[in-house]
Order: structure tokens, then C-alpha cells, then sequence
């Protein structure tokens, strides 16, 4: 005979005994219990038909009920498994959010990285050709670099930067000078005047400062939206403590074992269970909102001062401008490099000239915006930044939230205007205790749930110093600053680049200490002054040996 048989039959028999005759004795039924059992999935075989005595119940209250012992085990994990699913469901909007946003700012930036190069590339081969393409890696290292900062490698962009203008001024230099043989350390000494000379004039200190703050908040920034996702994904993936299991239990599925399945719990009731569960979630908002704040802050600096669409969409022109520069101050950039470094050897006698290409400019043509490849999914910077925007601020408070946004949803609570018709936790009337407030601390008074507030969880510790970590970096690529934190999870995340410009605040000139670098020959010869004021004939003939050094490379 099973033992909920047993269970009904002794406490009837000794009801029947304790009755005078005549009495009508009808037991409670447990039909809509076991059709909302079943409907769970459960099997019937578990349940009674009707109320068996409940001194074996270890959550739910020791009366008359419908439950058996296999029931409560059961409906206790059925509970523990709902819950888990509300708050997977109820932090899913800010969890989505992070994933999509991420995935759409990191396709764009690495697309628009690749269009500025192929727009590069394209111009110069049309304007340079052979020429440019027989020195293309000086420019593909630049794209390589830039590439390499922003998926997180080790670059300090200020120092790659000057790497690169001061190469292209060692092979610039070249083209200039034909009728000279220039040895390594004598081009070594010519980059050192680089900064001096300014021959570029003063597009590599613009550059410069764009491309550090911009590509410094870009990173930065999709660093954010990397940090917000991990945090959101692992911190929505809840494990309840056995307290809080018991609690859920007890609102949750005890009112079944009462034989009252359709009624749900009171707000208030659930919101001190949700409380009691979520203490250690909530402990996280306060990190988490300083963050969101922070990256509110990057995000307007992407869409106004530091916006790296602005920055590489025309830096093939930038470029391209910073050349003509050189082209046109190159008998004085040379004569003060031959001041400072020395007379060069003159080059062996070049070959016979040949007539120069006719469609050979050295000048580009200027910039059509209509010709820019269509960047990712053909939308731009700004629109992203916009849509994110009211993203990030719909996604504050979330977690002190969560017990609210779980505790309104009809599917769980008998909601705010029912308070007399909902479970208390024992039974079907109002809940009187008090709302707790939010936190750890605030639940050592909790009514509904065990909470040892001494011991806040490790895990949701760790998201809080995460959130603190790149709290910092954003407020230090808001400033136009990089900073490499050790003890975050990106593996190298940049080595202290900066742009120089503190709270948008950028000088409108780069000053320089004006050296002499060191002489390569010791015996070099003075060149006469007068070879800085050459006139209009010398840059003719300057231009005549670019030429020649064209024929020169092209054969």
C-alpha cells in the first residue's frame, strides 16, 4: 500500500472515531492540484486525490496538504529553476545589448580601418605609381600598427607615429637628393631632424593628436561594451543559496501543497524573497551605474571631439597634404640636413634619362567623398553612438532593479491592487512585514530569506573590481589618455599612449627644443648659407631629379 494511502487513512480513522454520529466528513479534494502538477510535467503518481496529513512537509507549513515528500523535493527545484530563468529573462534586454552593440562597433571600426587603407592606397597608386608602390610598406605598416593598438596589442601610438613620419622622410629625402648615395647612419641622422625641421609642416602634430585621442577612445570604448557584456552574462546566471531556495519554495510552490495553485504571491511578499536573493546582484549597481556613466562620457567624445570616423576618412589626404609640404620646402629642409649632418657622397653617374611618364603629378588630386567605400552596414559613427547612447541609460540601476521588474510580472505575483487575495507565505491573506531595502547589509533583517551579510559573494565581488578597472580606463580615454592596467583580462591593452590634450584642451602649437643632431662625418663640410635662400631655378631643378629617381626605382 503506498505511504500517502497510509498518510490519508490513519488521521481519517481517528477523525472518524472523534465525530459524534451523524456527522458529515468530507475531505478536501486535491483535483486542482494535480492538474497544475501535471501541467508542470510532473507525474500524478506522486500526488494524492485528496489531503493527507503534513508533518512531513520541511518548507511548507505542517497542516493538511496535498503534497508528499517526493512533491516538495521537486517543486523546490522546479522553483530554483524559475527563478534562475526570471533573471536570465529579466536581464536579458542589458545582456543583448552589450552583445549586439559590441559586435556592431567592432565591425565598424575595423571596416572603416580597412577602407581608409584601400582609399590610401588607391589614390597614391593613381597619383604616384611605381613610385608609391616600390615604398607602399612605409604606409602599410602605418595600417598595420593602428590595426594592432586597436585590437589590443602593445602600440604606443605617439612613438609609432613619429616611427612613421620620420621614415618617410628618410625615403622623401632620398627622392629629393638623387645626385647623392645617403648611407644608413647618415638617413639615421636625417630622421633626427624630423621634429625639428618640421618638413611635413604641421600635419603630423594634428595627426597626431586625432589619432591618439580618437583611436584611444575607440578602443577604449569597445573595451567598455566587451566588459558590460562578460559582466552582464555572468552576473544573469545566478546560483541560489539554500536559503534562498527555500524562500522560493515556500512563495512560490507552497501554496500548492495548501491546495491553492491559481494563487500567486503577494508584491510585497515576493519582493523580500527577491531581496533576499538578489542581495549580492544588488551590491553590484553601484559600480555598474559609475561605469554606465562612463562610457556615456567616451561615447560623446566619439561622436564630437574624438570621432574616428572624422579622423580616417580623409587621412589619405591628411597625408597626402603633409607630402606636398615636403615637396615644396625641399631645398631648405636639405639644406639645413646637410648643415646638421653633413655633405653627402655624390651618387654614381645616373643612368641616360628617360622622358617621364605623362600622367606622373606630384600633387594629388583633391578629396571626393563620394568615391569612399560605404562603411560597416552603411551607417556611420554618429547613428551608433545615438543608438547606444539610449541603450547604456536605459540599462542603469539594472540590478537593484531586478527584484521590481521581477516581482510586476503578472506570471508571478497576484500584483499591487490584489493585497487581500494573494499568498502571505502561509496562507491566502495580506502581507504586513516591511520592504526591505536594497543590498547585503539592508537583508539582516529579511523576514523571508536566510542571508548571512558577512559573507558577500566572491564572484560578484570580482564583476565589481572588473567594472571598476575599466571605469578607470574610460575616464582616462575621456581625457584623451591610455592607460595599461595589469590586472585587467585584456592581455596587453596598450603602454601609455596619450594625445597630449587634457579635457579637450589641445595646444593649437607643438613646441620644440631646436638641437643640432649629431654630425655623422666629423670632417663634413660647411654648407653655405645662402643655399637655404636658392631661388625659383633650383626647385625646378629639384624637381627634375624626383624624375630621374622615378626612372631610376621603375627600372
Amino acid at each position: 500500500m503506498p505511504s500517502w494511502i497510509v498518510a490519508v487513512i490513519l488521521p481519517l480513522s481517528g477523525l472518524l472515531l472523534s465525530l459524534p454520529a451523524g456527522a458529515d466528513v468530507k475531505a478536501r479534494s486535491c483535483g486542482e492540484v494535480r492538474q497544475a502538477y501535471g501541467a508542470k510535467g510532473f507525474s500524478l503518481a506522486d500526488i494524492p486525490f485528496q489531503e493527507i496529513a503534513g508533518e512531513h512537509l520541511r518548507i511548507c507549513p505542517q497542516e493538511y496538504t496535498c503534497c508528499t515528500t517526493e512533491m516538495e523535493d521537486k517543486l523546490s527545484q522546479q522553483s530554483k529553476l524559475e527563478f534562475e530563468n526570471l533573471v536570465e529573462e529579466t536581464s536579458h534586454f542589458v545582456r543583448t545589448t552589450f552583445v549586439s552593440r559590441h559586435k556592431k562597433f567592432d565591425e565598424f571600426f575595423r571596416e572603416l580601418l580597412e577602407n581608409a587603407e584601400k582609399s590610401l592606397n588607391d589614390m597614391f597608386v593613381r597619383t604616384y605609381g611605381m613610385l608609391y608602390m616600390q615604398n607602399s610598406e612605409v604606409f602599410q605598416d602605418l595600417f598595420t600598427e593602428l590595426k594592432r593598438y586597436y585590437t589590443g596589442g602593445n602600440v604606443n601610438l605617439e612613438e609609432m607615429l613619429n616611427d612613421f613620419w620620420a621614415r618617410l622622410l628618410e625615403r622623401m629625402f632620398q627622392l629629393i637628393n638623387p645626385q647623392y648615395h645617403f648611407s644608413e647612419d647618415y638617413l639615421e641622422c636625417v630622421s633626427k631632424y624630423t621634429d625639428q625641421l618640421k618638413p611635413f609642416g604641421d600635419v603630423p602634430r594634428k595627426l597626431k593628436i586625432q589619432i591618439t585621442r580618437s583611436f584611444i577612445a575607440a578602443r577604449t570604448f569597445v573595451q567598455g561594451l566587451t566588459v558590460g557584456r562578460e559582466v552582464a552574462n555572468r552576473v544573469s546566471k545566478v546560483s541560489p543559496t539554500p536559503g534562498c531556495i527555500r524562500a522560493l519554495m515556500k512563495m512560490l510552490y507552497c501554496p500548492y501543497c495548501r491546495g491553492l495553485p491559481t494563487v500567486r504571491p503577494c508584491n510585497n511578499y515576493c519582493l523580500n524573497v527577491m531581496k533576499g536573493c538578489l542581495a549580492n546582484q544588488a551590491d553590484l549597481d553601484t559600480e555598474w551605474n559609475l561605469f554606465i556613466d562612463a562610457m556615456l562620457l567616451v561615447a560623446e567624445r566619439l561622436e564630437g571631439p574624438f570621432n574616428i570616423e572624422s579622423v580616417m576618412d580623409p587621412i589619405d589626404v591628411k597625408i597626402s597634404e603633409a607630402i606636398m609640404n615636403m615637396q615644396e620646402n625641399s631645398m631648405q629642409v636639405s639644406a639645413k640636413v646637410f648643415q646638421g649632418c653633413g655633405q653627402p657622397k655624390p651618387a654614381p653617374a645616373l643612368r641616360s634619362a628617360r622622358s617621364a611618364p605623362e600622367n606622373f603629378n606630384t600633387r594629388f588630386r583633391p578629396y571626393n567623398p563620394e568615391e569612399r567605400p560605404t562603411t560597416a552596414a552603411g551607417t556611420s559613427l554618429d547613428r551608433l553612438v545615438t543608438d547606444i547612447k539610449e541603450k547604456l541609460k536605459l540599462s542603469k540601476k539594472v540590478w537593484s532593479a531586478l527584484p521590481y521588474t521581477i516581482c510586476k510580472d503578472e506570471s508571478v505575483t497576484a500584483g499591487t491592487s490584489n493585497e487581500e487575495e494573494c499568498w502571505n507565505g502561509h496562507s491566502k491573506a495580506r502581507y504586513l512585514p516591511e520592504i526591505m531595502n536594497d543590498g547585503l547589509t539592508n537583508q539582516i533583517n529579511n523576514p523571508e530569506v536566510e542571508v548571512d551579510i558577512t559573507r558577500p559573494d566572491t564572484f560578484i565581488r570580482q564583476q565589481i573590481m572588473a567594472l571598476r578597472v575599466m571605469t578607470n580606463k574610460l575616464k582616462n580615454a575621456y581625457n584623451g589618455n591610455d592607460v595599461n592596467f595589469q590586472d585587467t583580462s585584456d592581455e596587453s591593452s596598450g603602454s601609455g599612449s596619450g594625445s597630449g590634450c587634457m579635457d579637450d584642451v589641445c595646444p593649437t602649437e607643438f613646441e620644440f627644443v631646436t638641437t643640432e643632431a649629431p654630425a655623422v662625418d666629423p670632417d663634413r663640410r660647411e654648407v653655405d648659407s645662402s643655399a637655404a635662400q636658392r631661388g625659383h631655378s633650383l626647385l625646378s631643378w629639384s624637381l627634375a631629379c624626383i624624375v630621374l629617381a622615378l626612372q631610376r626605382l621603375c627600372r
